[in-house]
Order: C-alpha cells, then structure tokens, then sequence
C-alpha cells in the first residue's frame, strides 16, 4: 500500500488532465498541480512489440489522453488541438493550463526518424517557449538518444522501467540543438523518364513543396522537397545499406523484432550490398565527385568549392557526435591538423556549423571503432550544396536521420539540386551520460570563445529558396492562434 501510495504521488506530477486536451471536457480540480507535465509520442512499430508494450505501460501509468501513437495520430494534428485549447483556457484565467503550458516536455519513442519528425513539427510551431523534448530509443542506430544520454539500447516496458524514464526526463537539463532545413529541388524537361520520388517513399522530415516553373512551357514539373534533420545527412554506399534494410523491413516485417538481429541483419546487409569490396563492386560514376559538385559556406558568407577525394563513397554531413548507432566519425582532431584544416573545434551541436566527413568503404567505417579512429574530415560549414553532375547516374541514395530514400536523378537537361543551411534551434532534454556538448559546455571547460556562439535565426532570405525555408513543412496546417482569435 505504501509502494502504491509513493507511486501515485509521483505520478500526480505528471498527469495532465483530460480537459486540458479535449475542449468539450468539464473541468477537473487537480489536487497538485504537476512539475513536469508530459505528452508521450510512441510509433507502435518501432522496436518490433516493444513499441506496443510501451504504449500500453504509459496508458496504464498516466491519463490515455496524455498517450498517443503515431500510427493513429499524427503529432501536428495533436499539438495544434493542445495548443489552441490551452490559449482559450488561459485566456479565460486557468492557472493549471497555464502552469502546464509553461512546464510542458514532450516524450518521443522510435527511431531517430520518429524523433526528427516531431522536432520539425515543434519547430514549426514557432512557439515562443517551444516544449523541450526527450527520446526514448525504440530504432536501430539510436543516435539521437545516445547523444543526449537516454542510452543506444531499447529501453525496459514494465512499469518499473517507464517510472524511472520518466523521473529522469523530471531530472533533465534543457539543450539547444542546431536545427537543419534541407531544401532538394528537381527540374526535368517534359521528354524525361526521372520521376519526382513518391510520397510514401519520403523520409517523414522531408516534404513535398511545389512551386510554379519559371518556364511552364519548357517545364513537365518543377518539383520541391524540404524538411529538416539534426543528426545527420548522408549520401552515398552507407545510405545504400541502410535503403536495403528498410526496404526488406517494409517487405518482411516479421524478422525485425529486436535490435540485435537487426544490426546483425545491417552488417548483412553491408557485406552483400558491397560496403566491403567498394572497389571491386562500386562503380566511379558512384563515388561523390562523380555523382556531384560540392560547395560550402563557412561563417564568412562567400560560397566555395570542397574539393572531394576522388575515393570517398559515402559523404555525411553530421552535427551531432553519433552516427551508426554511437560511432563518432569527426574523432579529435589535433591542434596541429586544426589550424592546417581551418577547423573551429571543438565540434559543438549549438555552434551553427555542421562537420562534413567521408568514407571509402565499410573498412575505412570500421576504424572508427578504435578510440581515434576517424573518417576523411573534409570541413565545417554553415550551408552545404550539392549540384549534381547530368548523365552522371540514374539515381543517388540519400538518408536523414536514419531515414533512407533513392533520389532519382535525371539523365538528360534536367537538375538536381540540395541545399542545407542553418534554421535555428531546437531544445532537447540531456541526462548526467549526454555526450553532446554545446557553447555553454565549452565555455565552462574553456576550449572555445564566446564569439563561436551561433544565432538562432540566422536564415538567408536572398537566394532562391527563401520562401522553402520558412519553416520544414512538418506542420503545414498550424495556425492556432488564428484559431483562438476567429472563436
């Protein structure tokens, strides 16, 4: 009795009541109002039946109200009807909407997929106190979690397991996170046989944007994609792989029911794919500056070339310390190869700048499990483009935060084109284990100078994507406090 009591006063510090949610709900009276009010994102199909269990755990722990999978409810529509019944609510005096406004944090299980895609859509909320938010790791690669300190491994589903979780997201420290818009445009002569790449074939950060040609006539389509990421971009043979598994996953769902054999199934997957013998299996045409020309722009605004080994296969562009399930490929450089290299170290996940790596096969990945290990470091940048070279090769693979797609590319006079840039930040929730280290971190420890901070909206609006950069599409319809006002 006395275990149950202790359990429910703790709990009461979580619990958000059901009117808060539902506007034709009567009023509770709350006997406390809760410390650390939580929403809880769960994708059921993560983590094999773990991410089923977990749903029903935290039901059964907290108000269902407060409970979503995002199988049935997409995140956008939930906070949009969360956000607007509680402007009305405190618009009309309730001070428990209004505590739980100001204290909200928002709990996200999956892949770093599921996790990207609520960041987007919190991000293009453009709250002025965005609700921080905690990953649970129900994926494979799990960096996003590993990164702040909520572990690689998936997590426990008894009651004993979510309690704990969740007093740790009461314990946790608020991080700003760099936030990254990526904007792909394709332009195709009406003769093409590239098709834009399908809806259901997105990654769920990245979103369809169409814009009128500037020559209807010439012009079939003029296709747009944006969204955003805030681990990592890649392209290349290690997107290749990670296309191969999720598509087998799509195809057989039934041998995917926990992380071990799924990482086995990856390296699988790896060796049969070529990953291992890239030279003897991977064509030229396949390799980075073949398929593209690179440009960057550092701090100073002025665009440049990055000149790209000719041997580099697989190109990332990272901006937190974990790739491929907690490996490090931008390691430590010394002092030495950083003033030769112009690197501003060291790598932040606040600073404003991305680090761009590549490898030259699955070996060359391999060696970042030794405690120096590195990929080829190729810069640091504030905005990346990728021009891709005509005729080059029919299709590129791509990856978003451990989300995979096969980008068509077009053979004749058409164009691809993908940018990413700084746009702003996001707030996550890090546990005492995070790994990730932003300005306020290095400033303590002294290793950077107060003039390395980056601004939060530091966007461009005179290139030809100012409009695609308003926000990252994840969250088109919100418009809540319109809502609020025609009421």
């Amino acid at each position: 009795m006395k275990n149950n009591l202790v359990k429910n006063n703790m709990l009461k510090e979580f619990y958000i009541p059901t009117y808060i949610f539902v506007p034709e709900s009567p009023v509770e009276k709350v006997s406390q109002i809760p410390s650390c009010p939580v929403i809880v994102f769960i994708n059921t199909k993560s983590g094999g039946q773990l991410g089923h269990d977990l749903i029903v755990t935290y039901r059964k722990l907290l108000n269902t109200s407060q409970v979503f999978d995002l199988l049935e409810e997409a995140p956008d529509k939930v906070l949009h009807k969360l956000y607007g019944n509680m402007e009305r609510l405190m618009r009309d005096g309730d001070t428990v909407a209004a505590e739980i406004h100001r204290r909200l944090r928002l709990i996200v299980a999956g892949g770093d997929g599921t996790a990207g895609w609520l960041l987007g859509v919190v991000s293009d909320l453009k709250l002025v106190h965005p609700p921080p938010v905690a990953t649970v790791p129900l994926g494979t690669g799990n960096n996003l979690p590993y990164s702040f300190g909520w572990g690689k491994r998936n997590p426990g589903t008894d009651e004993k397991s979510v309690l704990s979780f969740l007093q740790s997201v009461r314990q946790a420290k608020e991080m700003k996170i760099d936030s990254w818009h990526i904007v792909m445009k394709m332009e195709s002569p009406k003769s093409s046989t590239c098709d834009p790449i399908a809806p259901l074939d997105l990654p769920h950060s990245l979103h369809a944007f169409h814009r009128v040609p500037n020559n209807p006539q010439d012009k079939e389509y003029s296709c747009t994609f944006r969204g955003g990421f805030w681990n990592y971009f890649s392209m290349g043979m290690d997107a290749q792989v990670s296309y191969a598994f999720h598509s087998e996953r799509k195809l057989h769902p039934e041998k995917f029911k926990n992380q071990l054999s799924n990482q086995k199934t990856y390296l699988k997957l790896a060796c049969t794919q070529g990953w291992f013998c890239a030279s003897l299996c991977h064509p030229m045409s396949r390799n980075i500056a073949h398929l593209s020309k690179v440009k960057i722009m550092k701090k100073s605004g002025k665009w440049e070339t990055l000149e790209i080994p000719q041997s580099i296969r697989s190109i990332v562009c990272l901006n937190l310390p974990s790739f491929s399930g907690g490996l490090n490929p931008w390691g430590t450089p010394s002092e030495r190869k950083q003033r030769k290299r112009d690197l501003v170290m060291p790598p932040l996940v606040d600073d404003g700048l991305l680090e761009i790596v590549g490898f030259k096969d699955a070996w060359h990945g391999l060696v970042l499990l030794s405690p120096k290990g590195h990929g080829t470091r190729l810069a640091q940048a504030h905005r990346v483009q990728f021009k891709f070279h005509k005729g080059a090769t029919d299709h590129a693979y791509m990856r978003l935060d451990g989300e995979p797609w096969n980008q068509p590319l077009p053979k004749d006079d058409g164009k691809v084109l993908v940018e990413i840039s700084h746009a702003g930040q996001v707030k996550m929730l890090a546990t005492k284990n995070c790994i990730a280290k932003g300005i306020h971190e290095a400033l303590a420890m002294s290793t950077v100078h107060p003039e390395s901070s980056s601004s939060s909206d530091d966007t461009d609006d005179d290139d030809d994507f100012a409009e695609e950069r308003k926000n990252f599409g994840a969250a088109l319809s919100f418009r809540y406090m319109d809502d609020v006002t025609k009421e």
